[in-house]
């Protein structure tokens, strides 16, 4: 297999509400069916988008979603385990600049930035329906 693409699928409970927490990160949205529906609550599935990546989103379908009971997850009294949506692995230039955005925003930020030993330092954001943002910025040559 040679992919050439890799898109994450996020099921999610309201298409429009992801519109508008997914927009104060600064993503954009690409496309959403069934296409030209005057009533957002019609939406079951569409696309946002940042720079070149993209990310699906499913009302109600195409995997699972749910918050979990722990407030941290990262950091030595966190839980990676609670959380029953998707874990995202989000790429960016300057992780505390997205950090100082994310917490003016009043997203939930579940892991503040964090050296870590792996040779990245990174944050994680809590998505309205239990997904997970882990957003990093490398520190040091990793591989």
């Amino acid at each position: 297999m040679n992919a050439t693409r890799v898109v994450p699928i996020l099921n999610v409970s309201d298409i429009a509400e992801n519109f508008a927490w997914f927009a104060k990160l600064g993503w954009t949205v690409g496309f959403q069916w069934p296409p030209n529906a005057e009533d957002t609550g019609r939406i079951t599935f569409a696309s946002l988008e940042s720079g070149e990546c993209e990310i699906f989103l499913c009302r109600d379908g195409q995997g699972g979603r749910g918050r979990g009971s722990a407030d941290a997850t990262g950091g030595p009294h966190g839980d990676e385990t609670s959380d029953e949506g998707v874990w995202l692995s989000i790429w960016v230039d300057d992780v505390d600049a997205v950090y100082r955005h994310c917490h003016a925003a009043g997203l939930e930020i579940t892991h503040p930035p964090t050296d870590e030993p792996w040779g990245v330092r990174e944050m994680h954001v809590r998505h309205l329906d239990g997904h997970v943002l882990r957003i990093s910025t490398e520190t040091v040559d990793s591989h």
